[in-house]
């Protein structure tokens, strides 16, 4: 199936400047011109739809027409070309001009019980600790600090569709970003997405990105609703899926100290820089 190479590698998506939160770009890695990076994201083993793309053995996600999917060792690379630690199974689904795109991890934590009252306030006032403690390690980087500056959206479970989501705004000397997060509770674990996209138009992103999985679904045996007696019990629930997840356990009597693992964040206002590069290097080409 042919595609659209300068609609497949969009001019924005390649200047974003993308970091997790509670790691640091991969050691040892050789800077790159950004056409070389758009080049190798291009040859990555793209799935496009219409398809169906399986993620970590646990659940499946419909590809629509004009989408693209990438398995675990493709994820991995495309994480690394983004200045992001490698992973060893995620996933990721976008649309062909990567005008955003999400990456999936599933986390076997246990089953998550959902009858808890998220405080608002409470979280955030964690995650700021969390942001400023990472603040000490990103300095001695030569990092820029990052300022935690408030919910974008703030935390919601839905009981019908059983989705956590919530996205904080932060800033920094680069510029505004926000992150988006979407928890999806199975009955070993839990499945989490990062949605990546340009604040300017996440909110549309965000409705996309949400009727995208109204086609995701755990597999059979995996669903939230077949809980039984005996499965393995998380040892947090909602509010630690969005603090930290596993530390969480470890600080369940007071307050939490970490961002999530998934906090993939991403900078506005890069894409005026080069995105004529990338026009001119693929613009009216093709690739099977």
């Amino acid at each position: 199936m042919a595609v659209s190479v300068s609609k497949f590698i969009s001019g924005s998506i390649c200047t974003l400047v993308l970091v997790v939160a509670a790691t640091v770009p991969s050691m040892g890695q050789q800077s790159q011109e950004p056409a070389s990076i758009a080049t190798q994201i291009k040859n990555l083993g793209w799935k496009l739809g219409p398809s169906e793309g399986k993620i970590a053995g646990r659940a499946t996600i419909a590809i629509p027409a004009k989408y693209g999917f990438l398995g675990a060792a493709d994820t991995s690379k495309f994480l690394t070309l983004m200045r992001n630690l490698p992973r060893t199974d995620s996933y990721t689904f976008a649309p062909n001009d990567l005008d955003w795109f999400a990456i999936f991890d599933f986390e076997d934590t246990g089953y998550i019980k959902d009858d808890e009252k998220i405080d608002a306030d409470a979280v955030l006032q964690s995650l700021k600790e969390g942001t400023a403690r990472n603040n000490e390690e990103r300095k001695r980087r030569g990092y820029p600090v990052l300022t935690l500056d408030g919910w974008f959206v703030p935390p919601h479970y839905d009981t019908g569709t059983k989705r956590l989501e919530w996205a904080t705004k932060l800033s920094s000397e680069g510029g505004v970003s926000v992150t988006y997060r979407i928890r999806l509770p199975g009955r070993a674990g839990v499945m989490s997405a990062v949605l990546v996209s340009d604040p300017d138009s996440l909110e549309k992103d965000i409705r996309v990105f949400k009727t995208v999985l109204n086609d995701f679904s755990f597999d059979p045996g995996q669903r939230y609703s077949e809980y039984r007696q005996g499965d393995k019990i998380a040892e947090y629930g909602l509010t630690g899926l969005i603090v930290g997840g596993a530390a969480a356990a470890a600080a369940k009597t007071g307050l939490f100290k970490v961002i999530g693992k998934f906090g993939i964040l991403i900078f506005a206002g890069a894409a005026a820089i080069i995105g004529g590069l990338f026009k001119r290097l693929f613009g009216g080409r093709t690739a099977a």
